[in-house]
C-alpha cells in the first residue's frame, strides 16, 4: 500500500466537485428522500430527478418492473414542475454544500427554454443538465436526441438562455451517439452524461399483456453497462468535452472502468434503489483504487484504455 493520499476534487464543465460520483436523475428524487441514510455534502454532486415547465402526473401504474440485472421504468417524469421545484424543493438543499444540478425535460423547445430561465435566475442552481430523449410534439414524437439536427436547435435555445454549465444527456436508443455527441458540443454544451436508459419491454406469458402500462420503459441497472461503456468510450473519441458516464454502476471497479473508457466524472443510478448508500461506497470504492495503485488522482485514469 503506498502512503499517498489522493484527491478526489475535480473540475467537470465548470463544476466543482468535492469528488467525481454524482448521482444519476430519476434516482434520487429532489435529495431530501435520501437524507436519513446519507450525507449529502460528502457527494460530488446532486442531480434531481427531471422538471418540467408545468407538473406532471407520470404514466399510469404499473410502471417499474424488475428484469435480470436491471430494471424498467415508465415513471413518465412525475415532477411537481419547476416553479414548484425552485418554491419548495431547491430552498431545502440550499442547506447543503453540494452542487445541485437541475435535469430538465419538454415536449416543446419553448418549454425548454422557459424551464431553463426559471432556473437561470434561481439561486442554488449549479449546472443545468438538459433530457434530449424526450418526444418532440412538433417532430411527431420523435426524441429531440436521435436527430442531430433537433439536437443542435435544442441545446443551442437553452444555452442562449443561460450562463450555467450545461450537460446534455444523450439516449442510447440512436444509430450513432457520436453523431448526436457532436451535434451537442457544438451547439455549445459543456459535458455530456452518457447514457440515458435504453428503450426496452417486458410481457406476463400469462395474460399475454405488457407488465408496464406505457408498453415500454427504460432498461437501466447492470444489465445495460457493457452498453454504456463502450458509448463512453465512442463518445470520449469523438468530442473535446467532459463525460459523465453513468449505466449499471454498482461500485468503485464499475465506476474506475468507466473513467478508464473516457468519463471524468460518474453517476449512480439504479443502485440508490437497492443501497441508499451505493454513491457513498462507490466514493471509497474509488478512493481505495487510486491509494492501492500509487495515483494522486483520478484524472490520469480518465481515457486511459488501451486498446491492442
Amino acid at each position: 500500500m503506498n502512503n499517498i493520499q489522493p484527491s478526489l476534487e475535480i473540475d467537470v464543465a465548470g463544476i466543482r466537485m468535492k469528488n467525481p460520483v454524482m448521482t444519476a436523475s430519476g434516482t434520487f428524487g429532489y435529495g431530501s428522500e435520501y437524507v436519513d441514510f446519507i450525507d449529502l455534502n460528502k457527494l460530488g454532486a446532486v442531480v434531481v430527478k427531471g422538471i418540467t415547465s408545468v407538473p406532471w402526473a407520470g404514466n399510469s401504474m404499473p410502471r417499474i418492473f424488475e428484469t435480470p440485472s436491471g430494471m424498467l421504468n415508465a415513471i413518465g417524469l412525475q415532477n411537481v414542475g419547476v416553479d414548484g421545484f425552485i418554491d419548495k424543493k431547491l430552498p431545502y438543499l440550499r442547506n447543503f454544500d453540494v452542487p445541485v444540478i437541475v435535469n430538465i425535460c419538454g415536449e416543446q423547445v419553448g418549454e425548454y427554454l422557459e424551464v431553463t430561465e426559471k432556473l437561470d435566475a434561481a439561486d442554488g442552481v449549479a449546472a443545468i443538465e438538459l433530457n434530449i430523449s424526450c418526444p418532440n410534439l412538433h417532430c411527431g414524437g420523435m426524441s429531440f436526441g436521435v436527430d442531430p439536427k433537433l439536437t443542435d436547435e435544442l441545446v443551442k435555445g437553452v444555452r442562449g438562455k443561460t450562463t450555467l454549465p450545461l450537460l446534455v444527456k444523450l439516449s442510447p436508443n440512436v444509430t450513432d451517439i457520436t453523431v448526436i455527441a457532436r451535434a451537442a458540443e457544438g451547439a455549445g454544451a459543456d459535458g455530456l452524461s452518457v447514457i440515458n436508459t435504453a428503450l426496452g419491454m417486458a410481457i406476463d406469458i400469462n395474460t399475454r399483456r405488457p407488465q408496464l402500462a406505457n408498453v415500454t420503459g427504460g432498461l437501466s441497472g447492470p444489465a445495460i453497462k457493457p452498453i454504456a461503456l463502450r458509448m463512453v468510450w465512442q463518445v470520449y473519441n469523438a468530442v473535446s468535452i467532459p463525460i459523465i458516464g453513468m449505466g449499471g454502476i454498482m461500485n468503485g471497479e464499475d465506476a474506475i472502468e468507466f473513467c478508464i473508457a473516457g468519463a471524468a466524472a460518474v453517476a449512480v443510478g439504479t443502485a440508490n434503489f437497492i443501497n441508499p448508500r451505493a454513491s457513498l461506497d462507490v466514493v471509497e470504492g474509488i478512493t481505495e483504487y487510486l491509494e492501492r495503485h500509487g495515483m494522486r488522482s483520478i484524472e490520469k485514469l480518465v481515457g486511459s484504455l488501451e486498446v491492442p
